[in-house]
């Protein structure tokens, strides 16, 4: 066992031990972020639709891989069924189906080739389908909002949730659905990506001639800045892409984005919101940590075995720090606690429940016991 497997399987064991706890306290609920006495706050019950919804569901899968017990399969299958009132409501389906059933719905079909799991995954597939535009070749990002019409809008997180379009043609032995996925990467690829690896979070289009007009800032410090957890989807957005379709330039693009991450990694291995923020104050967005260091180690296993260390060692560097500041408290519900849904929010450094998802989602790589919705 190298040292980076036994500091994984020990993570593992303090994550296993804590979860213990937190599942007993948390029963058929689907968390967002914490109360002021660090309890999980149950958003299904305010907002069925909320775009995260799916990661607890996520979080059950890992925990019942890793330990076999059959109340996180349980809690997972009582996650999937509440995401129903969502897939039947066509005004909150959007571009993080993804997100919602891959977690889900497809990781319950991997489980037990559940027909009512893969029911709902090709609804949710075909319905992120649909909102290809195919005049831009990208994927619309949000619905329309307080009478404003967002046709227009593409963002970098829908990266992550092409995986639901992958799966539904490599299931369903159906190429349309990789396709569209792919088209929308090549898109992003040539669009939103700067030379240096930065990248951006909104393009603007023309939805009816598809030519592209601009970018906007987003959940960032400002336009033309660097977000960082848009870096992270960016390179495992694009790891995924290649990994579905073997298409070297995704690869290219996966390892560009990763580098100019890694290059601006600050010394205490500590992730800001965006790596072009003031100095001061010194906000941190530990979630964009977690996502980049499963998505480094997905990297890591992509590349010549010469450049595998340069992605590995960056991953272990980030989780060392994200370990050493996690909340291990059996009475606490998060783990990770340095959390910023985006720069100009009135609330910094919170825990956010998809950064223990990939927190844990990366554990689990390092140690072997890889658990792939994706």
């Amino acid at each position: 066992m190298t040292d980076y497997q036994a500091f994984a399987t020990q993570t593992l064991t303090k994550i296993t031990t804590k979860m213990a706890s937190v599942i007993k306290r948390n029963p058929n609920i689907i968390p967002y972020t914490t109360d002021a006495n660090q309890q999980f706050i149950n958003i299904y019950k305010n907002n069925p639709f909320w775009w995260t919804n799916g990661f607890w569901g996520g979080i059950m899968w890992e925990l019942y891989h890793l330990t076999g017990a059959a109340i996180y399969r349980e809690q997972a299958l009582s996650v999937e069924t509440k995401l129903d009132a969502n897939l039947m409501s066509a005004d909150h389906l959007d571009h993080d189906n993804g997100f919602k059933w891959s977690l889900t719905a497809v990781a319950h079909y991997q489980d037990n080739q559940s027909e009512k799991a893969r029911n709902r995954a090709l609804l949710a597939a075909n319905n992120l389908a649909g909102r290809f535009n195919l005049a831009g070749r990208y994927f619309r990002a949000w619905n329309d909002e307080d009478g404003r019409n967002r046709a227009n809008l593409a963002i970098i997180d829908c990266l992550m949730n092409l995986s639901l379009l992958y799966w539904a043609s490599e299931t369903e032995h159906d190429p349309r659905f990789a396709e569209l996925a792919s088209a929308h990467a090549k898109t992003v690829q040539t669009k939103m990506i700067r030379p240096d690896g930065s990248v951006k979070h909104i393009a603007v289009f023309d939805p009816r001639s598809g030519e592209y007009l601009h970018s906007q800032g987003g959940q960032g410090y400002e336009h033309g800045s660097s977000w960082t957890r848009g870096q992270a989807w960016g390179i495992y957005g694009f790891t995924l892409s290649y990994e579905h379709t073997r298409d070297a330039s995704f690869l290219a693009t996966a390892q560009r984005i990763a580098n100019y991450f890694i290059t601006n990694i600050p010394a205490n291995g500590h992730i800001p919101i965006d790596f072009r923020q003031p100095t001061h104050p010194q906000l941190e967005d530990a979630s964009a940590a977690a996502i980049a260091a499963s998505g480094l180690i997905e990297l890591s296993n992509c590349v010549q075995k010469a450049d595998r260390s340069i992605y590995l060692n960056a991953a272990i560097r980030l989780l060392t720090a994200l370990s050493d500041d996690a909340d291990w408290d059996n009475d606490h519900d998060a783990l990770i606690t340095r959390c910023t849904a985006e720069y100009h929010e009135d609330h910094h450094e919170y825990p956010i429940i998809y950064a223990d998802y990939f927190f844990i989602e990366a554990f689990m790589k390092l140690a072997g016991n890889s658990f792939k919705p994706w």
